[in-house]
């Protein structure tokens, strides 16, 4: 009988479930996607409910799929970001807020500047629409119903535990991006509840990523067939369980994940926030922190072009000849805000630009244009990430963009380093496997991963193309600095 680990996936696009071997093989999956609702500009919304139930059926599937061989332990990987109004019941008076709900731009605007820095300080989350704090203060500046009546303010993983175990509990590294808990502390901040006009009381108590749950409820139980002796793990957020499953987690160690938007990461020791406010500083144990820039511009500013060129073929039609367009696409330039900017601008306001366009600029140039364009501002990224923790050594990179050879190819051309591809995308689900697997003494250590992770390919550098992409960026940073002003 194979020993086998389930990572469960809470993402914004769908909900996995994922067996893997203790080698990061995958066994096993199961997948339900998750409808965004977009009532009115800037809201955007799910329904917890609808999650609540989706997960019953993927973790039932993939137990029935598994039943033959022996679940050791599950992990939670979960969205960050996301806030659900709860009552005094467990059930939800709100739907839930996601990252990309943007109703507190205007707060955002027009906050002190001081005070921003103050809280990001203390918190290490950027004053940005995407974090809980920011919705709750939308919230009590507009009187909003389920706020008024709350008992408990929720991530979608601390709505789930709830409803399963009656526990009130959340992560350190989920509450860090919260914007609400004290980094250095790693307790709730009582000077910024007071700010987001919320009680301590509302709130989960923060325990560490390796918190077993015990008290499943019978009923779930019962009917997912739940694997005897296999308890569920708490885990963490997807960013710290991504660099986690992709084995970035030591001095160096870049990770990079791009799907319909993208971040670049780095593990640190202790807890420490940019100096310019360009990067975010989340905890994931008591002695370690992620530090990195999440951007909402990844793929979707691909798709973007193909809906806006009407082109009807498939994704690598659209990309073809692309691959034959010299670097920097011939003056093209393309700066890749389309859906607003939170790394490194934060500023949901911000928008894309082409810059250099001519008459003999066709579809492959402007393809190009945008698989650079999405490199350079992770790049730049990165580079704020350097001013913390120093060069990269290497770069693990995952996601959907992942799967383009041109694109990698890019990646590594622009950082001058070589580029690791994981076997798998659920390098987030691996993660929270993995952190199950801690938990309960499997094995010893999260470092221990690194030689149970699946490698598919090493991409290496054209240090030519990275000399000539240097001078191609500086272009593109001054050309970004220059239309701030116009956001």
């Amino acid at each position: 009988m194979k020993e086998l680990v389930i990572g469960l996936d809470l993402g914004t696009t769908s909900v996995k479930a994922v067996a893997f071997d203790l080698k990061g093989n995958v066994i096993q999956e199961s997948e339900k996607l998750i409808e965004t609702i977009y009532p009115q500009e800037s809201v955007v919304e799910q329904e917890p409910a609808i999650i609540e139930r989706y997960t019953r059926e993927v973790l039932k599937d993939i137990f029935m799929k598994t039943k033959n061989e022996k679940v050791l332990t599950i992990g939670i990987s979960c969205a960050m970001h996301s806030l659900i109004c709860v009552g005094e019941d467990g059930e939800p008076l709100s739907n839930m807020l996601i990252w990309s709900d943007g109703r507190s731009s205007e707060l955002v605007k027009k906050m002190d500047a001081d005070l921003k820095r103050n809280i990001y300080t203390r918190t290490g989350t950027p004053i940005h629409p995407m974090s809980p704090f920011m919705k709750l203060i939308w919230m009590k500046e507009n009187n909003y119903e389920p706020y008024r009546k709350a008992a408990y303010f929720m991530s979608m993983k601390e709505y789930l535990i709830y409803k399963w175990y009656g526990k009130r509990l959340v992560d350190y590294s989920m509450a860090s991006a919260t914007g609400l808990m004290n980094i250095k502390s790693l307790s709730w901040d009582k000077e910024v509840l007071q700010q987001a006009g919320v009680k301590e009381l509302q709130l989960s108590t923060i325990v560490p990523p390796t918190e077993v749950l015990d008290g499943l409820n019978t009923e779930i139980e019962s009917v997912l067939n739940w694997p005897k002796e296999a308890k569920l793990v708490i885990g963490a957020a997807d960013g710290q369980l991504a660099n986690l499953g992709n084995g970035a987690i030591k001095p160096g160690e870049v990770a990079v994940s791009v799907g319909t938007s993208g971040a670049i990461r780095q593990l640190i020791e202790g807890q420490h926030v940019n100096d310019n406010g360009e990067t975010f500083s989340y905890a994931f144990t008591a002695g370690t922190s992620i530090i990195g820039g999440p951007t909402n511009n990844g793929g979707i500013a691909l798709q973007w072009l193909k809906d806006m060129m009407e082109f009807k073929g498939t994704h690598e039609e659209f990309l073809s000849g692309a691959e034959n367009i010299a670097i920097g696409a011939e003056g093209l330039l393309f700066i890749p805000y389309v859906n607003g900017e939170r790394a490194p601008v934060w500023n949901q306001k911000a928008r894309g630009n082409f810059y250099g366009l001519n008459v003999t600029h066709r579809r492959p140039h402007l393809v190009r244009a945008v698989l650079e364009g999405i490199v350079y501002n992770l790049y730049q990224i990165g580079q704020s990430l350097e001013a913390i923790a120093g060069k990269p050594t290497s770069i693990s990179v995952n996601g959907g963009l992942s799967k383009s050879p041109l694109w990698v190819q890019i990646m590594a051309d622009v950082f001058g380093k070589e580029i690791q591809l994981a076997d798998t995308h659920h390098g987030a689900a691996w993660g929270a496997g993995w952190t199950a697997l801690v938990a309960i003494d499997k094995v010893a250590s999260f470092e221990q991963i690194k030689e149970n992770i699946p490698i598919d390919q090493v991409v290496q550098p054209n240090m030519s193309n990275h000399e000539k992409y240097k001078e191609i960026f500086m272009r593109y940073q001054q050309l970004a600095k220059d239309i701030e002003k116009f956001f």
